[in-house]
């Protein structure tokens, strides 16, 4: 269907519209440039234009714009002013108009995206690989003392190893740094640190634990045939850090091992069971068994070889408890850091008291509403708060797996419905800060709220004498954050290194699923404006990581994560195999897709 001359006429008016508003605004509201950094200052102002764009609803003049075969603008927002001055002339010289070329000073068509790149080049560093987007891994705490595990991360394409200060700590933290450089010089390549601060987020405290056990099983192939034996690793009890195959003895019985020794034990279930020793070298022992076994402190270790004497295992790291909920249950929250409980049941097994869990921090329970919704563990379990009293509250769970969801310590617990009004650096996070300052590249900023919180985050760089040098990301995960996007980050641009997480575990429960999709697009779009790499995150392959094996709607979304300038991932048993697909993914999808703009290249089928 042609377009008329009045509809042409209408679409002149809507973009003499929506650019008067725009230069409106230049001449009102002034940005405070002396604030914001000088690379950042084309970038501020293209954000406001944009930004005034788009407080109209342009999608009936989209539609001409298609009937026209012109730009729609919906991939203009790195350089707004420019692509509508640009189009006002093209629909004012088919109306037959003489062209206005105009004096004003905008950001040239095609300027936002070297922008855009220049910036992601200085937050992640300058990369030699074929693929634009970043990768960037969570490392476990294995990570600070398997070094094998770190190298193949590298070879297999981390451009930057996240490390959650929420877990381990300093020791930990800096083994694997060492480990991510000691691999990043072996590859020549370069791989940036970033740390998460733990931030101001209510989290469950802990049930207690129990003395640790560790299961060892043998691989088996997907028809249950045993393809590879169960390894254990034996060290002296003295060893601290043990990594996930590792059991302490005696240091001196362990010296006396030999290759080809058998032993036998009892293990937690009392099923018997045989190790062997296939080798032995500086005061380790690797053994091989063809069973599952579960192993625990205190566990005998008899040789068949005579002479050799009875081994015992040493301490294992204690295990925390975790709270089986069930749809109908009710928990208690408490509102001190004492440890919590399991429900208690009477002889009759009929529920003498429900199991308890303390809310960190405490002083979120007095802020609780009676008929409120709470979301625990990322919304794994869900539940209405139906009794609200001095230091506690107790809720009844409406949704949980089949068979019960456990609950464990250090878990997300999100209100969708209320301001809680937590805000800024906790005393931990300014501790921690301390850390990233000396080790890190990149210092990743949780629950950012406001431009308050932005602020916070500047002056304390400032006082360690950072601020110029490290790279901040700042991580939106709620509904304020949201709100307030516009001013996050006209604020954040007072810094040089500078990026933007969307952090969609949190963020999905705060805003709700149907608006999911909207919310992160929203994002990307100001992102993008504001010419600031953007990090996409949460869930990315999480059934490869975990698993072993992706899921349809996985492979979907990491297709789209290329609208991206980094991807994360999160850690995972096949945390390799999912490193190696999502690059795999990442080069062959930017041949089609170029952020939000569709390539066409010559199909070969």
């Amino acid at each position: 269907m042609a377009t008329t001359p009045e509809q042409l006429e209408k679409i002149a008016l809507q973009l003499d519209q929506v650019i008067g508003q725009i230069q409106q605004q230049d001449t009102e509201d002034q940005i405070p440039l002396d604030r914001i950094c000088p690379i950042y200052q084309e970038s501020a102002k293209n954000l406001l234009h944009y930004s005034a764009f788009r407080s109209f609803d342009a999608r009936m003049m989209q539609m001409g714009l298609k009937q026209l075969g012109l730009t729609r603008l919906a991939n203009a927002e790195g350089n707004i002013l420019a692509s509508l001055m640009n189009l006002k002339n093209v629909v004012n010289s088919i109306r037959g108009n003489a062209l206005e070329l105009g004096e004003d000073e905008f950001l040239s068509i095609g300027a936002g995206k070297r922008l855009l790149l220049k910036h992601t080049d200085l937050l992640f560093g300058n990369t030699s690989k074929q693929r634009r987007v970043r990768i960037m891994v969570t490392q476990p705490t294995d990570a600070a003392h398997d070094y094998d595990l770190v190298l193949e991360m590298v070879k297999n394409g981390m451009d930057c190893a996240r490390i959650n200060c929420a877990h381990d700590g300093p020791e930990i933290w800096e083994a694997i740094i060492k480990n991510v450089r000691k691999a990043a010089e072996v590859c020549s390549t370069t791989v940036k640190i970033a740390m998460d601060l733990a931030g101001p987020k209510v989290r469950t405290g802990s049930v207690g634990s129990i003395p640790g056990v560790k299961k060892f099983k043998p691989s088996r192939s997907l028809y249950g045939e045993t393809t590879g034996p169960a390894i254990i690793e034996m060290v002296p009890h003295t060893t601290e850090n043990l990594g996930p195959n590792a059991i302490p003895v005696d240091g001196d019985w362990l010296k006396k091992l030999k290759e080809g020794d058998v032993l036998t034990l009892q293990d937690v279930r009392g099923k018997s069971r045989q190790l062997e020793v296939v080798s032995t070298r500086e005061g380790t022992a690797v053994l091989h068994g063809n069973k599952t076994v579960y192993i625990k402190a205190g566990t005998h270790l008899l040789p068949l070889r005579q002479g050799l004497g009875e081994g015992f295992v040493g301490n294992l790291p204690r295990v925390e408890q975790a709270i089986v909920l069930r749809v109908g249950d009710v928990l208690k929250v408490t509102g001190n850091e004492i440890q919590g409980s399991l429900p208690s049941f009477g002889p009759d097994g009929n529920l003498v008291e429900p199991g308890k869990i303390p809310c960190i921090p405490s002083q979120i329970v007095a802020k609780v509403k009676m008929g409120a919704m709470v979301l625990f563990d990322d919304g794994k379990i869900e539940g209405i708060v139906e009794k609200v009293d001095e230091g506690f509250f107790e809720v009844k769970i409406i949704k949980a797996k089949e068979g019960g969801s456990s609950l464990r310590a250090e878990k997300g617990i999100n209100f969708p419905s209320l301001d809680l009004g937590i805000r800024g650096l906790t005393e931990k996070d300014r501790t921690d800060l301390k850390f990233v300052a000396q080790h890190a590249d990149i210092v990743n900023c949780s629950f950012i709220n406001s431009e308050e919180d932005v602020r916070e985050v500047l002056e304390q760089l400032e006082q360690l004498g950072i601020r110029d040098s490290i790279g901040v990301i700042l991580k939106i995960e709620t509904k304020a954050a949201y709100k307030n996007l516009i001013g996050i980050l006209l604020t954040a641009m007072e810094t040089k290194h500078l990026g933007i997480m969307i952090a969609r575990g949190d963020l999905a429960l705060e805003v709700g699923w149907k608006n999911m999709g909207m919310v992160q697009e929203g994002i990307l779009s100001f992102c993008s404006a504001a010419h600031i790499p953007v990090v996409w995150a949460t869930q990315v392959l999480e059934s490869l990581a975990k698993k072993g094996v992706p899921s349809r709607s996985e492979i979907t979304d990491t297709a789209s994560s290329i609208k991206a300038e980094c991807v994360m991932l999160n850690k995972g048993p096949y945390i390799n195999e999912a490193m190696s697909l999502l690059d795999e993914i990442l080069s062959n999808m930017e041949g089609f897709r170029e952020k939000k703009e569709v390539m066409l290249p010559k199909m070969e089928w």
